[in-house]
């Protein structure tokens, strides 16, 4: 009989994800080794044949089984294998899917941060805008404050000055009224005197028939003359005495000549061997002078 020979391929399964240790690896490669079945036997003679019919069916029995397991073996690996491949394959599409939905999700997170980085670059425009708007209202607003400053500071001084004279015009007004007062009194009595004086030059006994002095004074030279004889108690000073003279519409009696100046000595009434009283003559920074500033020795 001829040479029977059976020959097998190496036959390795190895998954494609991650590296994993010596061991599963080990665990995961199925390897088939080459196997060869020969029959060595020597050819026999046709004696030798008939005499071993049973030994050459048993040899081909065994070959059989042999090739029986090996194919479901590589069956069951080829199975595995696929299923593997297909879990693998399946695992390898959810992630797909998931990178996708996760890209997706990414995509429309960038639009959404792309619309509003967006938004937010336009309202960053806007603030700019209403800054710088802001800015010019806040330049005109302090330019205004500024001359409203200098306005208010011009009225405060106007004020001042405007109080400063009203006080004065006060003051005036209180001097006006009390020279008004003065006058009022001044002119009552003015026109008392003015009556007095009616009466004493014109008086009604006499049917109003008027004279030069009035009664009690004496007339010299278009003059009138008049001599005050005081009690010592009433007596007064040079000052009061002229001022006494002004109340009845005269003055002091100045001398222009030697002839009034008799006049004038001869109406001194003697009292106690005194024959002083006030004329309008006075000294002066060592000099005597009239009322009227005249030297006495220019008379």
């Amino acid at each position: 009989m001829a040479e029977e020979e059976v020959n097998y391929a190496s036959v390795v399964f190895k998954t494609k994800k991650n590296p994993r240790s010596e061991v599963q690896k080990e665990e995961e490669e199925t390897v088939y080794d080459e196997v060869k079945v020969r029959n060595e036997a020597p050819e026999q003679t046709a004696d030798t044949s008939q005499f071993l019919p049973d030994k050459k069916a048993d040899n081909n029995s065994c070959c059989c089984k042999v090739v029986v397991c090996s194919l479901v073996s590589l069956c069951v690996v080829l199975v595995i294998a696929i299923v593997l491949i297909y879990l693998f394959t399946l695992r390898d599409a959810n992630q797909v899917n998931e990178l996708k939905h996760n890209q997706t999700a990414l995509l429309d997170e960038n639009h959404n941060l792309t619309n509003l980085n967006n938004i937010l670059r336009s309202e960053n425009e806007n603030l700019k805008r209403n800054v710088d708007n802001l800015t010019v209202k806040v330049g005109n607003l302090t330019r205004t404050y500024a001359v409203a400053e200098s306005k208010i500071a011009n009225l405060t001084a106007e004020k001042q000055n405007l109080t400063t004279r009203n006080q004065e015009l006060e003051t005036e007004k209180n001097n006006l009224t009390e020279q008004i007062k003065d006058l009022e009194m001044k002119n009552a009595v003015s026109v008392t005197q003015a009556q007095k004086l009616i009466d004493a030059y014109c008086p009604k006994e006499n049917g109003r028939q008027c004279k030069a002095c009035e009664t009690g004074w004496d007339v010299f030279q278009s003059r009138c003359y008049a001599y005050n004889n005081a009690e010592p108690s009433k007596q007064r000073t040079w000052e009061e005495a002229r001022e006494n003279c002004k109340g009845k519409i005269s003055d002091l009696v100045t001398v222009a000549d030697e002839k009034e100046k008799n006049h004038v000595s001869g109406l001194s009434v003697p009292s106690e061997g005194l024959t002083e009283y006030w004329i309008g003559l006075r000294a002066e920074g060592g000099k005597w002078k009239w009322f009227d500033g005249t030297n006495l020795a220019d008379r």
